[in-house]
């Protein structure tokens, strides 16, 4: 059975098996600040048009699937009316590359500029089993951010672990420590943004009291 319109990834069912597993790392390639892969690879399977809904339809994927760390049974749930072959060689790059792409979505929070953020959540929550070990007890922050970019709030959404949470703070602050060059009036969160929510609150300073709030 074909997968209908509108299911994830259902344009992926045109490309041959064969070619999956290196369009799947070529497209992480280019989300880790890499070359994307080259539309007139696949002019043969997709119109510039399609070729163009493919990438973004792949690349928001993985971002999505990682930055909320679903597990693999939510993932398979997702893609269950693709063919074997195309679920296969997803799940295999997600397995080999999970890390290098969560690093990808917390380096492009750090290096969002001009822009300003609009909005900020955070929540927190206890990692009880993985695929590897049986109980990890492990606290996870879910941080969601919404920023403005050329006049279009989009939203970022990241789940890290306290190792990670304390490198993307010390990020936040080296580059606080940044004179700003323009707007010595502006509360800088990161080098060129801004906080439009609530006066006098910066985010790494709420997430250092989320950290002592929850005991880490």
């Amino acid at each position: 059975m074909e997968p209908e319109e509108g299911v994830p990834l259902w344009r992926l069912q045109k490309l041959p098996a064969e070619l999956g597993l290196q369009l799947l790392h070529k497209i992480i390639d280019g989300i880790c600040g890499r070359t994307y892969p080259l539309y007139q690879d696949y002019h043969s399977v997709w119109d510039s048009t399609e070729w163009m809904h493919v990438l973004e339809d792949i690349t928001n994927f993985f971002k999505a699937v990682v930055g909320k760390n679903l597990s693999d049974e939510e993932i398979s749930q997702q893609l269950d009316q693709l063919n074997s072959s195309h679920q296969e060689a997803i799940m295999k790059c997600l397995k080999s590359r999970k890390d290098e792409i969560k690093q990808a979505l917390l380096e492009e929070i750090v290096d969002i500029s001009s822009s300003q953020l609009q909005d900020f959540d955070w929540q927190l929550k206890l990692a009880l089993s993985s695929d590897k070990i049986a109980t990890l007890q492990m606290p996870l922050l879910n941080l969601h951010l919404d920023v403005k970019e050329n006049g279009e709030v989009k939203p970022y959404s990241v789940e890290m672990s306290k190792e990670e949470l304390q490198n993307l703070i010390n990020s936040l602050e080296a580059a606080n420590k940044v004179p700003p060059e323009d707007t010595p009036d502006h509360r800088r969160i990161l080098d060129g943004l801004t906080y439009e929510g609530a006066p006098g609150i910066s985010l790494h300073k709420d997430l250092r009291w989320g950290e002592t709030a929850s005991g880490w």
